[in-house]
């Protein structure tokens, strides 16, 4: 049986182009990447519709890991099988791979990268209004109705005023989403082939193998009491409990990598964060941060550079690679629900919640972005965010120049001295 229904419209090329472009322009956070992805593939490109993507997006949100890159993963798998999965979530993640490894490089042995956060500093206001744009478009969607709205308005009050976590708030909607789908029509869901267990089996095992090969192979040359070892478990366990994205757990990540094992020290974690802000893909990358500057610290009888590299790599490696497994072990089962009309009707109170939490990113970046040290607000941000969002509504601006321009703005101002 076909792995998933290929699209005839989208050719492997046209695809292939896309993700790598995407990879570099994959600014701003999961909101920031989703809402990118939003007006590339369902607005401009019309590669999936709608209703997919929401359905592939409430799915990636009860993953572990980085549902932006689980979504461009899914998304890769409905448009060309197995083969197009691994493209987009690769390609997804190896831009800010290797850009971040150059920026970790440059820190530990220079420690100056005021440039690069002159650079972030102008894609913030494209980043805010990139997913202002997109809370408003997935909103007049997922919102059509009363209850919905008021999920969206307490997923907002929840995570901003309360501080509770991403997952229960995904869990709560969920849970009343099945309850309200209980006293609806049953209706009646398209049959659907059965997904075969040889395939479920024959994914999870190659998945498994592959995660685990680079740390064995660690063990067998550097000595299972080695840091290569220790970082691959450790950041093996960080990926299987990561759910709510990257600020859920770094307190973990953290906490651990500070105080238990001491691979690098608190300012340095922070410093991190922020090269991970700066720079394209998922906020989960500031964990290849970490690994870099740990095998950097001890490098043993190898030369620092590339004891953080083989640090780096072990860490990104173990990080992602379960993103492939969730994904193409469990889609084939979501798109086969897909048009149940009870599970369609819970899973659309997830969408509901989401436009909350979008909206409250939108703000918390705006307080951060728009106001300066002393508490004033920055015009010239404002009028960018401004400017960004008109564009992208009135002159349907494409998001990759959108973020290139802005990001040559930031560094222009940061020239001027402006």
């Amino acid at each position: 049986m076909p792995e998933v229904e290929t699209s005839p419209r989208v050719s492997f090329g046209d695809a292939l182009r896309f993700w790598c472009k995407l990879g570099f322009i994959s600014f701003g956070g999961p909101a920031g990447q989703i809402a990118i992805m939003h007006r590339e593939l369902v607005e401009r490109r019309r590669w999936i519709d709608e209703q997919r993507f929401l359905h592939a997006l409430n799915f990636c949100m009860l993953l572990p890991g980085p549902e932006a890159m689980q979504l461009a993963t899914y998304v890769g798998w409905l448009l060309h099988g197995t083969r197009g999965g691994i493209v987009a979530g690769a390609l997804f993640v190896l831009p800010s791979v290797f850009v971040l490894l150059a920026l970790s490089w440059v820190y530990a042995a220079h420690g100056e990268l005021a440039w690069v956060a002159a650079l972030f500093g102008g894609l913030q206001p494209a980043v805010i209004a990139l997913i202002l744009s997109a809370g408003v478009r997935i909103g007049r969607k997922a919102l059509d109705s009363p209850l919905k709205l008021a999920l969206a308005f307490g997923g907002l009050l929840a995570v901003r005023v309360f501080d509770i976590a991403f997952p229960w708030i995904v869990l709560v909607a969920l849970a009343l989403g099945f309850w309200v789908a209980r006293r609806e029509p049953r209706g009646v869901a398209p049959a659907l082939p059965a997904v075969p267990w040889t395939r479920t089996l024959r994914v999870s095992v190659v998945c498994v193998v592959l995660w685990w090969s680079p740390v064995a192979l660690a063990g067998f040359v550097e000595g299972w009491d080695g840091i290569l070892v220790a970082q691959g478990t450790f950041f093996s366990k960080a990926a299987m409990v990561t759910f709510g994205g990257a600020y859920a757990v770094l307190p973990y990540v953290a906490d651990s990598a500070v105080e238990h094992f001491r691979w690098l020290s608190a300012p340095e974690m922070l410093d991190g964060l922020a090269l991970a802000e700066t720079t394209p893909g998922p906020l989960i990358m500031v964990v290849q941060f970490v690994g870099f500057i740990g095998g950097w610290r001890a490098p043993g009888s190898s030369p620092a550079w590339l004891a953080g590299t083989l640090s780096a790599a072990i860490t990104t490696w173990v990080t992602f690679l379960p993103c492939f497994l969730w994904v193409f072990a469990a889609a084939p089962y979501v798109e086969r629900v897909r048009g149940a009309p009870r599970i369609s009707s819970a899973l659309a109170m997830v969408s509901a919640a989401v436009v909350g939490v979008i909206a409250n990113l939108s703000l918390t970046l705006g307080q951060h972005s728009l106001v300066d040290a002393s508490g004033s607000l920055d015009f010239v941000a404002l009028a960018l965010v401004v400017l960004a969002l008109a564009g992208l509504q009135i002159w349907k601006w494409s998001a990759v120049w959108l973020v290139l321009g802005f990001a040559a703005i930031g560094g222009l101002r940061f020239l001027l001295g402006v």
